[in-house]
């Protein structure tokens, strides 16, 4: 079969809402490159560079997000699904940058399919010491680094953005060994991973999405952690039934107010609400939220590029 390859040309702050888009029509999986990542997943001075400056000069300064299609009858509504959602995000996104929102498009058989993901997905650095990599690449690890094999899937979020690796600064900061931690929205699994890389003796991971479930509990299996991460299906808060010393959440802004409230019902006394994707605009909608929901002051607030995570304790 053949397969259809769409590019949309847009700016970092724009490429998850973008890579989203992509997925909600249908795509099999989605890549972003970005230059600004190759910055952000440099090793200190000194030690090796899990990505070359050169890519960064290669790859423009678009950010470009690239999905794949079948080549079938639904193919000419999937594109017009694509194009009218492109142009909702324009009217809707006020201030924020998305750059062109152009689609470039072109045709690929399966062998040229399968070899673009393997091009596509290189090693990168979150937080401090963990490293996401596909199982097809090797990695020279630095003491102390910590390894999430993930291999790219049909579910939402491999970890690039900004939101996910200050998510993971705040597990490595904040999650200790034998706690419990809650991972709402999980896709990969990537934090739900990370949780119990930094200790917790047990994870609860969750997605409205069962191909984002299923996913991560594949993913969960290939780094060893059966025992230690459970994954469950359901919306929000609608699959948790219990507490945690951790929960945590990298979605978007207005769902995160929501949850400000109901959310402390599953935290332990004295724990913590880690939430990411939080775009700088609605920062301050969020911070009165988890204000007026009772948490402690001073939170603790990340900022990098155009996003903002939060620590809040309860």
């Amino acid at each position: 079969m053949d397969w259809l390859e769409l590019t949309v040309l847009t700016s970092t702050e724009g490429s998850e809402l973008v890579s989203q888009i992509l997925i909600d029509a249908g795509a099999s999986g989605t890549v972003i490159e970005d230059k600004n990542d190759v910055a952000l997943n440099q090793r200190p001075e000194g030690q090796w560079d899990i990505i070359d400056e050169e890519i960064a000069r290669r790859m423009g300064d678009d950010v470009k997000v690239k999905a794949y299609y079948a080549m079938d009858a639904r193919v000419k509504d999937t594109m017009a699904r694509i194009a009218s959602a492109l142009n909702d995000l324009r009217a809707n996104a006020g201030d924020l940058p998305l750059g062109k929102l152009e689609t470039l498009v072109s045709n690929v058989d399966d062998e040229d399919w399968a070899e673009n993901w393997k091009k596509q997905y290189k090693p990168f650095r979150l937080g401090r010491h963990m490293v996401v990599k596909p199982g097809w690449e090797t990695f020279d690890a630095q003491p102390g680094d910590k390894i999430i094999e993930i291999d790219p899937g049909m579910a939402f979020g491999t970890g690039t953005h900004e939101t996910t690796g200050m998510c993971v600064e705040l597990i490595e900061d904040y999650v200790k060994p034998g706690d419990t931690a809650i991972d709402i929205g999980t896709g990969t699994g990537i934090l739900a991973i990370a949780a119990a890389l930094a200790g917790a003796k047990d994870v609860l991971a969750t997605d409205l999405d069962p191909v984002a479930v299923r996913v991560a509990a594949e993913n969960v299996r290939i780094n060893g952690f059966a025992d230690a991460i459970r994954t469950r299906q359901g919306d929000l808060l609608q699959a948790v039934d219990e507490r945690a010393n951790v929960v945590i959440a990298n979605i978007i802004a207005d769902v995160i107010a929501m949850l400000a409230q109901p959310v402390r019902a599953h935290i332990e006394d004295g724990g913590l609400f880690i939430c990411s994707g939080i775009a700088r605009e609605r920062s301050d909608f969020v911070i009165e939220a988890l204000k007026a929901a009772g948490y402690q002051q001073p939170m603790d607030i990340r900022e990098k590029g155009e996003w903002m995570a939060i620590a809040a304790r309860k």
